[in-house]
């Protein structure tokens, strides 16, 4: 197959890209450079450096790539809190950019697209795990143009025979098992670098933000898949539209949670650290539990996450960042 991967230099079009060219695709990468970073980028692949916002730069790749058989799209900005502050920000590039994308895809007839969702689609879940039939009521910006992108795919779908697969997940994390690759952003939003900024002597502590929560220690619960999981799932999200499927939405997530407690404990198991932590008053909007049902991707795509155990995951995040604290700048 050829596939091309709209924000390839980010941290899971990246590790996407990896798993791709290991099982011997031929892999286009789109990605303007914005959030991503030409370190990452695989030398296998063929990279475009342009922003999806731009039709004709757009047209300009499917007419060099004239035999691409579906596009994997990570293109869009991610950060709830900047997503509040800068609403049109997020609309400006997540939906004008996919409408763009859409209208050069269909003047090309390509007709297949994997969609890297979000859980906040859901916003307040109704209940735990959430299903992929819960409603969708985002709390977010964010959310919003994520469930906005995927109506877009549905209709242009009706409109012209377009196939998409959403897949809806939580927290990704984790690092490629090679140490080549991993999570770099700044700012740093995840909890998982956050903590282990301590021992690179980057932060005093890590913040607890609330121990009275309903759970088992009085922490957030939050799913954590490993971005190699989750780019295997990209990947056989591909090979079912291959297949001639409908269009589908899947969650991705372990089912089980793990509380904010739990991530920095297991962290100092792995790191040999101390990492001190301080508790600090609750975030408005954090739910208690965010848990998604993965059983429908599980069944349909025959999704099997090999990276599930918390101490592995950390430990493959904490590989990346001790080699570099400082992300892809030397």
């Amino acid at each position: 197959m050829k596939i091309l991967v709209l924000g390839g230099a980010g941290y899971i079009g990246s590790h996407t890209v990896y798993e791709l060219i290991d099982a011997g695709e031929n892999v286009v990468i789109v990605d303007n450079l914005e959030t991503g970073h030409i370190e990452a980028v695989h030398p296998k692949a063929a990279f475009y450096q342009g922003d999806i916002r731009d039709r004709s730069f757009i047209d300009s790749v499917f007419d060099k790539e004239a035999d691409i058989d579906a596009v994997i799209h990570f293109a869009a900005n991610s950060l709830v809190g900047e997503s509040m502050v800068n609403p049109l920000k997020y609309y400006d590039n997540n939906l004008c950019g996919t409408k763009v994308l859409l209208e050069s895809m269909v003047a090309h007839n390509i007709d297949k697209i994997v969609f890297s969702s979000t859980a906040a689609t859901y916003g307040e879940p109704e209940r735990i795990p959430i299903m992929e039939d819960d409603c969708t009521a985002p709390t977010n910006t964010y959310g919003e143009t994520k469930l906005s992108m995927e109506k877009m795919f549905k209709w242009t779908g009706k409109a012209h025979g377009l196939r998409f697969v959403s897949l809806r997940y939580f927290n990704a994390c984790g690092a490629h098992i090679s140490g080549q690759i991993g999570e770099a952003h700044k700012p740093e939003t995840h909890l998982i670098p956050l903590i282990l900024q301590v021992p690179l002597g980057q932060r005093d502590h890590i913040s607890i933000f609330g121990n009275d929560y309903p759970t088992k220690d009085g922490t957030c619960v939050r799913d954590y898949i490993h971005v190699t999981d989750l780019a295997q799932a990209h990947i056989l999200a591909v090979k079912y539209l291959m297949e001639g499927n409908e269009s589908n939405i899947f969650n991705l997530g372990n089912g089980i949670g793990f509380t904010v407690n739990e991530v920095i404990e297991t962290a100092r198991k792995v790191t040999g650290d101390p990492i001190k932590a301080e508790m600090e008053d609750r975030r408005a909007g954090d739910p208690a539990q965010l848990i998604a049902s993965s059983d429908k991707a599980r069944s349909i795509l025959g999704w099997k996450p090999q990276h599930a155990d918390l101490e592995e995951i950390i430990a493959t995040a904490w590989k990346w960042h001790s080699t570099h604290p400082n992300g892809y700048a030397k």
